[in-house]
């Protein structure tokens, strides 16, 4: 069964079956076996790993219908970037990145995708949002943070400013297999917030449905193309990382989480400036230890 990254030479192969020689098919079938790096090689380095003569590869992408190698390959990165569903492996990840920056430089094209990705947070996301969140924050009793991978030190980040703010903040992504002991006391006074990207692991659901049979008031801050979350939060927003083949911002979801930080201080009457100022005052107290 082909996958999603060999589909598309499966195609070419069909459409050109009668013109292919047997050095084609050495080639093509180096490519099926492994297209993320054949995306990234030239002509003569993918003859040399079929065995064959190093103008090959030149001769076969002609006969599929493109001028040379090299718009052959553009092709394959192409369909690299576009990437297909969810683009979840991570080596397809990353060969789309490197594939992608081309000419004008990594560090130009991670830029330049995170400030596509700032500018579309800009326009996706409002004021009204954000207080959203930060007004459920501010009447919780407890707040439980909870993600896996990425996220889950985007919750580490967050749960510490909120203690530090003086909200009691537990952070369930530390927990592994010990969170349930921590949601057993859950109640409706208290708030699951989830951070989550791409797809929606066993745990986050079950947490979820934890959160809801105890009526406590859940916020959830995921991708725009994340997996639905069943049931619904109370509150969602739901953020574009950057397109397949872009750098997957960490730096969108964090400015969500700290523009609703900066939104509490500004509605809780100094709690947040008060405990601050406690916690610099203790830290300078305990310095020398």
């Amino acid at each position: 069964m082909q996958s999603h990254h060999t589909a598309f030479l499966g195609d070419l192969i069909t459409r050109h079956s009668d013109q292919l020689t047997e050095a084609d098919t050495r080639i093509l079938d180096v490519m099926v076996r492994d297209p993320i790096r054949a995306a990234m090689e030239n002509g003569k380095e993918v003859s040399f790993r079929a065995g064959v003569h190093p103008a090959s590869a030149v001769r076969l992408a002609r006969r599929l219908g493109f001028k040379g190698y090299p718009e052959f390959r553009a092709f394959l990165q192409q369909r690299l970037v576009e990437g297909n569903g969810e683009f979840e492996d991570p080596t397809a990840r990353i060969a789309a990145r490197l594939a992608k920056a081309g000419e004008s430089g990594l560090l130009a094209s991670v830029l330049d995708s995170e400030i596509m990705a700032l500018e579309t947070l800009r326009a996706s996301v409002t004021d009204a949002d954000i207080r959203g969140f930060s007004e459920a924050l501010l009447g919780a009793r407890r707040i439980f943070m909870f993600g896996q991978s990425h996220a889950a030190t985007l919750c580490h980040l967050v749960a510490l400013r909120l203690r530090r703010s003086g909200y009691d903040a537990v952070d369930l992504s530390l927990m592994q297999h010990q969170w349930l002991e921590q949601v057993a006391g859950m109640t409706g006074d208290d708030v699951m917030w989830l951070i989550n990207f791409r797809k929606l692991p066993a745990a986050v659901a079950r947490i979820m449905q934890v959160a809801a049979m105890r009526g406590a008031t859940t916020l959830a801050l995921t991708d725009k193309r994340g997996a639905a979350l069943e049931p619904s939060p109370d509150r969602h927003i739901a953020v574009s990382r950057g397109e397949a083949g872009e750098s997957q911002s960490l730096v969108v979801p964090m400015t969500v989480t700290n523009t609703v930080i900066l939104d509490l201080a500004t509605i809780d009457d100094g709690r947040t400036m008060r405990a601050l100022a406690e916690f610099r005052d203790m830290r300078e107290r305990l310095a020398p230890y």
